[in-house]
């Protein structure tokens, strides 16, 4: 069974039937046309230059989506997405596109680097072999237009139809190499096309979309490549279904020389299996936990449309920030303790470092990134301008929140989804080359999509006053590691120092605090995690009984979907010393900064719509920093 089908087979089939019985019994009611205004698109957003200053030394922040389809891929074409590689391209440096549901997008602001990452399994078949579905024989947002309520729900029931019992392959009598080869050499020579080293980046790639049994589980990766030198067709999960199998692939591939790695993304959706190394007795997996297996993944993307990937509540319970973003399997199961262990960057990262404590290497040594994982080739990160993953299933405010008149918001997951992320890359410049260094050593962070900038660094001793430094980059880097890297061996009994400044996005919001993470391991190889926070606006005071800062307050105003920044800060840093070291403890460190409460993009949709607003009416948006490992 394909990704699709398992994610939304069960719930779908019991969907359709209830659908079917429906319309057969009170068609009459259905049978005038859609009213949803939001098949219009958002309200125009003209596209801003604001880019990131440079820090000194020369490093600077570098903004990207490495996770976006075109119409190559199966799902996208189906649910009647035309656009093409070009299209992502021209998308992601300003230009403006047509959205497949019909209306016109224009990212906010351009991004600084971009990858196509079209599902490889029978790529390109489905838009390139003269598939007979609803939107080849009628353009989706003339469907969505002009078809009533009847004719719009059938079409939705046919396609998923198709995929529930077909998945990727759809109608297609197996893999045809031509074909696949075709679409591969379109995504590459978009990538040679739109590549401007200095100014914008392509990253040749594709999503190796492999799953688990029968039970909805994710084990994809985004596979991408960090030169022009390139095999001359993808693998798929067709010519190896396991992650081992793609890791041997690899290893092939930098045998060849070639500069390529994969990324996991959306954990959370694969049942505790995306970072599973040690079996239920605790003995370790061996194909699960290669020792390169943290340099062939060197970075995993933990925020995304499909939900956050940093923690679950049930994994972190007195993280009162780990509710964000949620996103369940198949729509009305449950999630339990452990369908979610194993699932969660967090988690990963207490098992590497026990691994780490028990076996004397770490298999789950990564960092982190944020992406979209669009299937309508835009990035649509942005709350506001927020326009769905899948056209026909959440391409308006209309269809993701049921004001369309339909029902199909109640058969998929689309309404606890987020509006995406971005990856943010610290690296000297705007190059394969340099960008691709980065990723390789993890001194990368995640945001839920706004373009916060932290900056983290690690040592045994800085100057005095470095976190607020003029030149805190250079100083930092001169006497520390950054983000994504390893704590040198101590020198002597004292613990080590951290430094971290975060500034907000300059067209958002301002910050509430700056965390620390930290996770580490005991005597007796279990881990462990704690929360400090490290910095905070407002001059608020700490909660005697939970040692808590109180909460930053909101601002937000649900009717008209405002906010504004009267609270909260515009920057703020921290130097500091872990007051709990203990030198014979393995432990990791990372950074998360959190903004002031926005509006969530659903409650845009309601103001667009006039209608009252879904829950959570806002939401703090996040930035997620790669960790610093300490190893005794």
């Amino acid at each position: 069974m394909s990704r699709f089908s398992q994610q939304y087979g069960g719930a779908v089939l019991k969907g359709l039937v209830l659908i079917a019985l429906v319309a057969s019994v009170v068609a009459y009611r259905i049978l005038p046309p859609i009213d949803d205004p939001s098949l219009q698109g958002p309200e125009t957003v003209l596209v801003s230059q604001v880019r990131t200053m440079p820090a000194s030394g020369g490093n600077r922040v570098y903004w990207g989506d490495l996770h976006i389809h075109t119409s190559l891929s199966s799902d996208a074409f189906t649910m009647g997405v035309r656009a093409v590689p070009d299209d992502v391209y021209r998308f992601a440096k300003g230009l403006t596109i047509q959205h497949g549901a019909g209306y016109p997008v224009t990212i906010s602001r351009p991004l600084d680097f971009a990858a196509v990452t079209d599902h490889a399994e029978y790529l390109g078949q489905a838009r390139l072999s003269g598939l007979d579905v609803p939107t080849t024989r009628q353009r989706l947002g003339d469907l969505l237009a002009d078809e009533n309520r009847l004719t719009v729900t059938q079409s939705w029931w046919e396609i998923m139809s198709l995929i529930r019992d077909n998945g990727f392959k759809l109608t297609l009598e197996g893999v045809d190499s031509a074909i696949n080869r075709s679409a591969w050499q379109e995504i590459v020579a978009a990538a040679e096309q739109h590549y401007e080293p200095g100014v914008f980046t392509t990253f040749p790639g594709w999503e190796w979309s492999a799953d688990a049994g029968d039970v909805g589980t994710h084990l994809h990766r985004n596979v991408i490549y960090g030169s022009s030198d390139l095999p001359g067709i993808p693998f798929s999960s067709i010519d190896g279904e396991t992650p081992p199998e793609l890791w041997t692939f690899l290893r092939s591939e930098r045998e060849k020389g070639r500069r390529v790695m994969a990324i996991p993304h959306n954990p959370n959706l694969s049942e505790g299996l995306a970072y599973r190394v040690a079996s239920e007795t605790g003995e370790r997996i061996d194909r699960l936990s290669p020792e390169d297996r943290s340099d062939l993944e060197p970075i995993s993307e933990i925020l995304q449309i499909k939900g956050s990937s940093e923690t679950h509540p049930l994994l972190s319970s007195l993280d009162e920030f780990a509710d964000f973003e949620i996103a369940g399997t198949v729509p009305g199961r449950e999630m339990t303790l452990t369908s979610v262990k194993g699932g969660y960057a967090r988690d990963a990262l207490r098992s590497g470092i026990s691994m780490a404590h028990n076996e004397g290497f770490n298999p789950l040594k990564f960092g982190v990134i944020g992406s979209s994982d669009s299937h309508n080739a835009t990035s649509p990160s942005d709350e506001k301008g927020y326009t769905g993953k899948l056209p026909m299933m959440d391409g308006s405010a209309g269809l993701r929140t049921g004001a369309a008149g339909l029902a199909l918001d109640k058969l998929t997951p689309a309404r606890q989804w987020g509006s995406g992320g971005l990856a943010g890359v610290w690296a000297p410049e705007n190059t394969r080359e340099a960008l691709f260094d980065a990723l390789q050593r993890r001194e990368t962070f995640a945001t839920s999509g706004p373009r916060l900038v932290v900056s983290f660094f690690g040592g045994w001793r800085f100057p005095k006053d470095t976190a607020t430094a003029v030149a805190f980059d250079a100083i930092a880097r001169a006497n520390g590691v950054p983000m994504g890297g390893a704590l040198p061996p101590a020198a002597g009994a004292m613990a080590p120092e951290f430094v971290v400044v975060a500034q907000r996005d300059p067209v958002g919001a301002n910050l509430d605090r700056i965390q620390m993470i930290k996770g580490w391991v005991d005597g007796d190889g279990q881990s462990h995690e704690v929360i400090y926070d490290l910095a905070w606006s407002d001059a608020r005071a700490v909660d005697p009984v939970s040692g808590r800062v109180l909460p930053v307050g909101s601002s937000v105003d649900a009717v008209t979907a405002t906010y504004d920044n009267t609270l909260g800060s515009p920057q703020l840093s921290a130097q500091w010393r872990d007051p709990d070291f203990d030198a014979g403890q393995e432990a990791f460190y990372y950074v998360r900064a959190l903004e002031i409460p926005t509006p969530r993009w659903s409650t845009f949709d309601a103001v667009q719509l006039q209608r009252e607003p879904m829950a959570p009416v806002s939401i703090q948006e996040r930035a997620i920093s790669s960790a610093i490992w300490y190893q005794p």
